[in-house]
């Protein structure tokens, strides 16, 4: 009967403890690099908005402006 699990050794344990501390850091690091850019795109997308808005309302307001003269 074979063991469906297989025994490690101590450098393998070993080996896979690095790996799997590696793969943690490398995934926080991506997370806050992921965060980060969700933070700068709301912050563009919020100035675009603001211009678009002040260049409508100065549109409208000249318009009604150049009507009433």
């Amino acid at each position: 009967m074979k063991k469906s699990t297989k025994d490690l050794t101590q450098f393998e344990k070993k080996k896979e403890f690095i790996d799997e501390a590696q793969l943690i850091k490398n995934k926080t690091t991506n997370v806050n690099i992921l965060l980060n850019r969700v933070r700068l795109d709301k912050k563009k997308e919020l100035r675009k908005k603001l211009i678009f808005l002040v260049f409508f309302t100065a549109t409208i307001s000249s318009l009604v402006i150049f009507l009433l003269l």
